[in-house]
C-alpha cells in the first residue's frame, strides 16, 4: 500500500502564493513520478504539474509560468509553489503518485486532497 498526506491548502487572495507539500509512504520499490492534480465543481478532474524522478516537469498551460513543482528524492515529497493565483485557481488539489511496487507491478496512487481557494 501506498499513502500519501498533502497539506498547505488554504484561501488566499488573487495575486497571492501558496505551497502544496505531499509526503509518500508505503510499501513500494520506487516513485516514478509525483505530479498533482486539481478539480473544480462541475468541472473534470485536471493534471495540474508532474515530474519525474530525474527532474523533468511538465506543466498544464493554465499554469506555466505560475507554479514550480519540486521533489525530494531521498524523502519521498513532492511540493508545488503556486505564485501569482487566480480565481480560477481554486479547486480540490490531489497529489498522485506513480510507482514501481516491485519488479513487474506497478501502481497509482492518490491522496486525501486538499482545498485552494482564491479570493478576487
Amino acid at each position: 500500500q501506498v499513502q500519501l498526506v498533502a497539506s498547505g491548502g488554504g484561501l488566499v487572495q488573487a495575486g497571492g502564493s501558496l505551497i502544496l507539500s505531499c509526503a509518500a509512504s508505503g510499501n513500494f520499490f520506487s516513485i516514478d513520478v509525483m505530479g498533482w492534480y486539481r478539480q473544480a465543481p462541475g468541472k473534470q478532474r485536471e493534471s495540474v504539474a508532474s515530474i519525474t524522478r530525474g527532474g523533468s516537469a511538465d506543466y498544464a498551460d493554465s499554469v506555466k509560468g505560475r507554479f514550480t513543482i519540486s521533489r525530494d528524492n531521498a524523502r519521498n515529497t513532492v511540493a508545488l509553489q503556486m505564485n501569482s493565483l487566480k480565481p480560477e485557481d481554486t479547486a480540490v488539489y490531489y497529489c498522485n503518485v506513480k510507482t514501481t511496487i516491485r519488479i513487474g507491478r506497478r501502481g497509482d496512487s492518490w491522496g486525501q486532497g486538499t482545498q485552494v481557494t482564491v479570493s478576487s
